[in-house]
């Protein structure tokens, strides 16, 4: 239960109004065994005795409980949503910051889909057992309390007898609660691979198309939603089972009472009265215990997606910033790798960069380059702190990047990718990622500095066009151009280019490189594996193999060198026409 309460704990900033729904609850509560008590004057006082004066206050009083359960249950029913509501909407935002900032190591280790499902699916089953479960679980407690006051003030003897089923209602309602805790679990687990399915085949709808795997991805959406079904139904006849099996415990006591009952009433031990209020006593009783047992399976379901819910709640993520850190607001002198190690934290006994020793000057373009895997991308990640080093230091101006806030850090630094990430937005807000506060002037000024400002004036609604998920709406060059803009508009002093003209044809390469110049000039540039024209621009190229610097030095020094640069320099821009990369793809 421990995690149960842990999410409870939120409803701690809504005490007040959940105060005066447990309140009202009891209220109403009180109400269901007045009714019960109602049962002895109606049938002594009314139909025994013909009492005319109780006949004229009975309707008015049964009237008037009803009027108080009425309103005690608006009440309490709009005070528990408010609270329950506000909770839900407090844990998807503790989550979704949990899991935005978690390092990219852990991204890499989850799918967008499971995350998803944590966000949206777990969270959703723990609602439905947060405060309303607080809420029935006080009002139905204190109606069987009403109740049992009622009984035992008719008869103790009868009370004790109907009670007798309970110790063995209870043990079967732990048992099947344990059952529906395991088999939710599973079913959340489920659920998360379901959304991870649906995220792929979704964004990769070109493909499913190209390759006419309609029906398979719809077979494999049905194979996985089987056996989410077939768990379902598991739950489906483990909760289920319980309200049956209490009703027939309950039956056994029931038919007890009846007869020991009537047999008091038969001897003159017992009014009618007393024996049929009781009985609606007893009757009435039923319904918060079935409500009860319900209330159990839907707290054992919420335990297990409250567990999931807090396994990522509790993680700490790889890079935090340390209690000692300092920010920085500009970058003087230079980047420094010393010794630089790194291994991925899931794999680490595989080396991705090996000792790596380099120093980059303000000012100075630097050019990675090497084959696929090289470990290029890796060390350029390394400068926003993506990742740390397993062993070794990253230093700014003499600063061991982990002295340093995040947050800062990262404000010193602008990255344009292959791979163009645009959120499903307008044009402007896309721009304005790179810095919300600026100005429309500025987003323009920055477009035209990208060459993105004329196609943008083309477009239907400029720059509020919305360029759908992931820039769908827009082609490759203008993609780029609109990550560029966003770029300028941040102004970084460090700027990471990690292949980002490598998808594009020669017309928006020629326009997206010359944009790209703009953008690099008087900063420090880190260009991974990128086309002929920037590195032979490059003050110095790296050339990475297996994670090791293995050369270093101009374009026209590395050419003269006959080393792996000069042998890839041959094969791709010599040996093959069609390809104008130094490099296939980033290490």
């Amino acid at each position: 239960m421990k995690a149960y309460f842990r999410i409870l704990a939120y409803a701690k900033r809504y005490w007040f109004r959940i105060t005066i729904a447990l309140i009202v609850a009891q209220i109403v509560a009180a109400t269901d065994g007045a009714l019960a008590w109602l049962v002895k004057p109606i049938m002594d006082r009314i139909f025994i005795e013909k009492n005319a004066q109780m006949l004229k206050i009975i309707p008015f009083a049964i009237v008037g409980l009803y009027v108080v359960k009425g309103v005690g249950r608006y009440v309490q029913n709009y005070f528990m949503r408010y609270a329950n509501l506000r909770m839900v909407m407090d844990l998807r935002t503790d989550l979704f910051r949990k899991i935005q900032g978690m390092s990219l190591a852990f991204h890499k280790s989850r799918s967008t889909g499971e995350l998803i499902s944590r966000v949206m699916s777990d969270v959703s089953v723990v609602r439905n057992a947060n405060v309303d479960v607080i809420k029935n679980l006080v009002r139905q407690v204190f109606t069987l309390l009403a109740l049992l006051v009622v009984l035992f003030k008719r008869d103790w003897q009868l009370a004790a007898m109907a009670c007798l089923t309970v110790p063995f209602a209870g043990v079967l309602i732990d048992r099947l609660g344990r059952k529906i805790k395991e088999i939710t679990k599973a079913s959340q687990e489920k659920r998360a691979d379901l959304s991870s399915l649906m995220v792929d085949s979704f964004s990769g709808v070109r493909i499913v198309k190209a390759f006419n795997m309609e029906e398979q991805e719809t077979k494999r959406f049905r194979k996985h939603l089987h056996k989410l079904y077939s768990l379902s139904m598991r739950k489906v006849k483990a909760s289920e089972l319980v309200s049956p099996l209490i009703e027939f415990l309950g039956s056994l006591g029931a038919a007890a009472v009846i007869y020991v009952g009537g047999m008091r009433v038969i001897s003159g031990r017992l009014t009618p009265g007393d024996f049929f209020s009781f009985m609606a006593a007893l009757m009435m009783m039923y319904g918060p215990i079935r409500k009860l047992t319900k209330v159990n399976s839907t707290i054992q379901a919420a335990i297990a997606a409250a567990e999931r819910v807090l396994e990522v709640l509790d993680m700490e993520p790889d890079i935090k910033d340390a209690p000692d850190a300092v920010e920085v607001t500009n970058f003087k002198e230079s980047i420094r790798f010393d010794h630089v190690w790194f291994a991925y934290p899931d794999d680490p006994d595989t080396w991705i960069l090996r000792d790596i020793n380099l120093e980059v000057n303000k000012g100075e373009i630097l050019a990675l380059v090497g084959e696929s895997g090289a470990g290029k991308t890796t060390l350029a990640d390394l400068v926003p702190r993506f990742y740390d080093p397993t062993k070794g230091g990253v230093y700014l101006d003499g600063l061991d990047l982990r002295k340093i806030k995040q947050i800062s850090l990262r404000t010193l630094v602008g990255i344009v990718t292959q791979d163009v990430i645009l959120f499903n937005d307008t044009i402007l807000n896309n721009i304005l990622y790179g810095r919300p506060k600026a100005s429309f002037e500025e987003v323009v000024e920055a477009a035209k500095v990208a060459h993105a400002h004329e196609f943008i004036q083309q477009l239907s609604n400029g720059y509020d066009t919305v360029v759908g998920e992931r820039g769908v709406r827009l082609s490759g060059g203008q993609k780029q151009r609109i990550a560029i803009a966003r770029a300028v508009l941040k102004n970084p002093p460090i700027l990471i280019l990690d292949e980002a003209t490598s998808a594009l044809d020669t017309q928006s390469e020629r326009i997206v490189q010359d944009a790209m110049d703009r953008l690099m000039e008087g900063r420090t540039v880190f260009v991974i594996a990128h086309r002929l024209s920037t590195i032979q621009k490059a003050h110095r190229i790296v050339v990475l193999d297996k994670g090791r610097i293995v050369e270093m030095g101009t374009h026209r020094e590395l050419l003269d060198r006959g080393g792996l640069y000069s042998h890839l320099y041959r094969l791709q821009f010599l040996g093959d026409h069609e390809s104008t990369h130094i490099s296939a793809h980033h290490g």
